[in-house]
């Protein structure tokens, strides 16, 4: 061994000891062996798990699952000026990404324009940023909108957001009815998790709910709402919390479209999920299966749905982001890889595979393309999309499969006691319950009870640094530059004019997304858009305590 990778400590875990405490990550204990008897005397594989494609969808959404249609490889890509992510975008495609997913930089997830004070010295720093249609022009330029898929990932002002896309679509003379992607529009995680927000929970849930209204009515290919469990992982809970609190979060938005007047067998279809996959292999395939036979079971048994598409979940997930460190960062690649076999072994529709750099900045073209090709060697030489759900039947998966479904259900039912998850986060339940798990497990790692190979087990001494993406003010510059340049030579009066109807919609009840594609269409601005949200439902600050 080299000196400048000198190993200087080594904890050997007492193995007697962990194979008597062996439990997931979740604390599910382990049994050493599982056999017939843990599935227990009525267990019926035609109505557990049936087969893919076929309510409760357990073993995959589709009959030929990969056979029929590979996942779809959509790497979370954003950075600098729209330009910049442009680059990148065409970069991916050209080495056989499948789908386009757009990361935000921190200005425009919380709606604030380029040339705010708040947005100084962070415009373009951790995803792209985006102040106009214009902006969005430029960020898919060359790229046809109406043959890929797109993925925003973006909440608070996720209406202005996927009006500008609308917009940016009109004048290329693609009409809404045509585009194909999601946008990320969650806003109950943003309360539970991720802390992104503009209003308050209320006033957001009112914004949500136009949206679906608008959307299914003129967008039939587009996904309304991802309803994300990643962020809620990311924080802190545990695969069985993010599985309760993220179908909760789903029922949440289901009762918010029939309150809209809404058919739920015509909108559920639209809502897609997004799920984090964690390092503990069988557990995160057993919470994906788990997923979709109890989002099978609540649309048709809680909602009376008869479409069997309002009973499918459609899974897109990412490897875990929290899992990466910066000690030994070449093992981040392993990390990845490990959680990229049980997001497609667990039947997910598309994937996103973090880079091994990401601890330390935005991945190079270098990093993401390594990335991408683990999904790309998953798919091509592993032969695992030749056979659906390969491991359906094993007495571990199945057992495992049921005590987190029969857990998170019981989570749910809490939840549903005390009047529905809305209330729960405003009671900010969910909240506490996933700052306690984050505690438990920074202890468990602070002592080494969970074992992070180059963290507290298998430590060296620090090698030399690995090359990292740096972005300049350059960025900020240019979108400051153009965000002035395009208010002087828009017409000031029509803006204005669209800008009171998105407050006439806010204080009243117009829908409020027709309301802000007009505000679009007349060059309204981001930061623009959402100041009127600020000044008619007022600004939501996070409680001291909860």
């Amino acid at each position: 061994m080299s000196s400048d990778h000198k190993t200087i400590g080594v904890n050997t875990p007492d193995r007697q000891g962990d194979q008597a405490a062996a439990q997931t990550q979740s604390g599910l204990p382990l049994a050493p062996v599982y056999t017939a008897a843990d599935l227990g005397p009525d267990w019926d594989a035609a109505t557990r798990l049936a087969e893919p494609g076929r309510f409760p969808f357990t073993r995959g959404p589709h009959e030929t699952m990969y056979r029929g249609k590979p996942w779809t490889m959509r790497m979370f890509s954003g950075f600098g000026t729209p330009e910049d992510t442009n680059r990148r975008f065409r970069y991916l495609l050209a080495h056989g990404q499948t789908g386009l997913s757009t990361a935000f930089d921190m200005p425009t997830l919380m709606g604030f324009d380029p040339d705010d004070p708040l947005a100084r010295g962070e415009v373009g720093r951790e995803g792209v940023s985006v102040a106009s249609v214009a902006d969005v022009e430029r960020l898919f330029a060359d790229i046809p909108l109406d043959q890929v898929t797109t993925s925003m990932t973006i909440n608070a002002p996720a209406v202005v957001l996927l009006a500008f896309y609308v917009v940016a679509a009109e004048r290329r003379g693609i009409g809404p009815e045509k585009l194909r992607g999601t946008i990320q529009n969650d806003m109950l995680k943003e309360f539970i998790a991720q802390k992104e927000w503009i209003c308050g929970v209320r006033p957001s849930l009112r914004i949500v709910r136009d949206m679906l209204v608008t959307c299914t009515a003129r967008m039939p290919l587009w996904n309304t709402i991802s309803i994300s469990g990643y962020h809620i992982r990311e924080a802190g809970a545990t695969a069985v919390q993010e599985l309760a609190f993220t179908l909760a979060d789903g029922i949440g938005y289901v009762e918010l479209g029939r309150e809209a007047g809404l058919d739920v067998d015509v909108f559920a279809p639209r809502l897609s999920f997004f799920w984090d996959v964690h390092n503990d292999f069988f557990e995160e395939i057993a919470k994906l299966r788990a997923a979709r036979r109890m989002w099978a079971q609540i649309m048709r048994e809680r909602f009376g749905a008869k479409n069997p598409r309002a009973w499918m979940l459609r899974a897109h997930a990412q490897t875990a982001g929290v899992s990466l460190v910066a000690q030994q960062p070449l093992n981040n690649v392993v990390r990845t890889t490990l959680q990229a076999l049980s997001g497609v072994l667990g039947g997910v529709q598309s994937l996103h595979t973090n880079s091994f750099d990401e601890t330390f900045a935005l991945p190079t073209e270098a990093a993401a393309t390594l990335a991408l090709r683990t999904q790309q060697i998953i798919a091509e030489e592993s032969g695992l999309p030749a056979v659906a759900d390969a491991f359906g039947g094993s007495y571990y998966l199945e057992s495992l499969t049921d005590r987190m479904q029969a857990e998170a259900e019981r989570l749910i039912r809490a939840i549903d006691d005390m009047g529905g998850i809305v209330r729960a986060v405003e009671l900010g339940w969910p909240q506490r319950e996933i700052a306690a798990s984050a505690y438990r497990t920074q202890r468990q790692i602070d002592s080494g009870e969970r074992p992070i190979v180059g963290v507290n087990r298998h430590v060296e001494a620090e090698g030399a640094p690995i090359p990292t993406l740096k972005i300049d003010t350059t960025p900020e510059d240019t979108q400051v530059a153009r965000l002035r340049a395009l208010r002087t030579a828009r017409d000031a009066a029509r803006v204005r004019a669209g800008l009171d109807g998105v407050e006439r919609a806010c204080a009243g009840n117009d829908n409020v997304m027709d309301a802000v594609l007009e505000a679009a269409r007349r060059d309204a601005t981001l930061g623009e858009i959402c100041r009127v949200f600020r000044d008619v439902f007022g600004q939501y600050r996070d409680p001291a305590e909860l």
